[in-house]
């Protein structure tokens, strides 16, 4: 798309451009959030990036965004994703995508790239949005057009995207697990520093292959250019070079960070404290993420143990306790070993009260 200078700025677009520049973050987007069975009839070992740049009709040099295809049975489908985050929602955007399916579908005809069949081959438009407001213009160009008479019914340009709102995605709950973009949304949506940590901790795992060293990278540059700066505004810190730098720097400085999203007013406890008092504000947000590790505790070692796992988490406050635990979670063998490390983080005043 057509980059406008912002208040979101162009490091923001090209550290998620770098992100969805790899295969495991595309395959993650569709395995994950694609409605449908079909989506598991890809060969996603075939993804590859396709060029992004094409001249239209009038000479117009027109910058688009990522621009991947992947093998549909003998066939190719393409995956034309826009990532969107500006300020404002842009009412026009199924105008906008239905013009870049034309660049695209020129190019397409123009090099000859067409179906076994000879015909254009089918288009998947994502529209990933990062926005705070939740996103409010039109799916599809049909509703953005006035209504005509029957007869101009078949004339009317039909064009419709699949939008991506991330924020709200997050918010909604039951993300995929061990998924990479579900990942990325919930460090944006994250209101904790331990709730971070736990997904960081995540992330290091599974990116821990020689061939996940590009994708790891990208990950820890967009920590550098785009998360730590707008979580801690202000803040001096060095340039890291690897996620495990990023998990030490985030674990070491957890106290100070937690008081910095205070004052900047970043966590969910500030916000609700204009209303009901900051302390209650933060005990939402540290019930938030004992809920994250109740769920992931389920997930990993089964509806037991997570049922154990909640009156335990609730004695700890402690928002370093927290972080340890998103850790401790991951390396855990088994549910036994998850209960033993539960009891030994407890606040003193309640151990001993409760036993597996």
């Amino acid at each position: 798309m057509t980059k406008k200078e912002t208040d979101r700025g162009p490091t923001h677009d090209s550290s998620y451009k770098l992100l969805y520049s790899h295969v495991a973050m595309v395959g993650d987007l569709l395995q994950g959030f694609i409605p449908g069975a079909w989506v598991e009839e890809l060969d996603l070992t075939t993804l590859e990036k396709c060029s992004g740049s094409y001249v239209s009709d009038d000479l117009r040099d027109r910058a688009d965004d990522l621009i991947w295809r992947v093998r549909w049975n003998r066939d190719w489908l393409y995956v034309y994703l826009l990532l969107e985050f500006q300020s404002s929602i842009d009412r026009w955007m199924a105008v906008r995508v239905q013009t870049y399916l034309g660049l695209l579908y020129q190019d397409l005809i123009r090099t000859q790239q067409l179906s076994s069949t000879g015909r254009l081959p089918p288009v998947l438009p994502i529209v990933l949005y990062n926005g705070a407001s939740p996103w409010n213009a039109a799916c599809a160009l049909d509703d953005l057009i006035e209504p005509a008479p029957p007869v101009l019914r078949e004339y009317r340009p039909q064009q419709a995207y699949f939008l991506i709102d991330e924020q709200r995605v997050a918010e909604q709950g039951n993300l995929p697990q061990r998924n990479l973009s579900a990942a990325l949304f919930r460090l944006e949506a994250s209101r904790t520093p331990a709730e971070v940590l736990t997904i960081l901790h995540a992330l290091v795992e599974w990116l821990a292959a020689p061939e996940q060293t590009g994708l790891r990278r990208a990950f820890t540059i967009w920590f550098n250019r785009v998360f730590l700066p707008k979580r801690l505004a202000g803040v001096e810190f060095e340039s890291m070079t690897d996620l495990h730098e990023v998990h030490d720097m985030l674990s070491n400085r957890v106290e100070s960070w937690t008081e910095q999203w205070k004052r900047e007013g970043l966590t969910e406890g500030r916000k609700e404290g204009r209303k009901e008092g900051l302390e209650q504000g933060l005990e939402r947000g540290r019930q938030e993420t004992r809920h994250l590790l109740a769920r992931q505790a389920c997930h990993r070692f089964g509806s037991a143990i997570a049922t154990q796992t909640e009156p335990l988490l609730t004695a700890i406050a402690d928002p370093r306790q927290l972080a340890d635990l998103g850790d401790a979670l991951l390396s855990c063998p088994d549910g036994t070993a998850w209960l033993r490390v539960l009891h030994q983080v407890r606040s003193p005043s309640t151990t001993g009260d409760e036993h597996p």
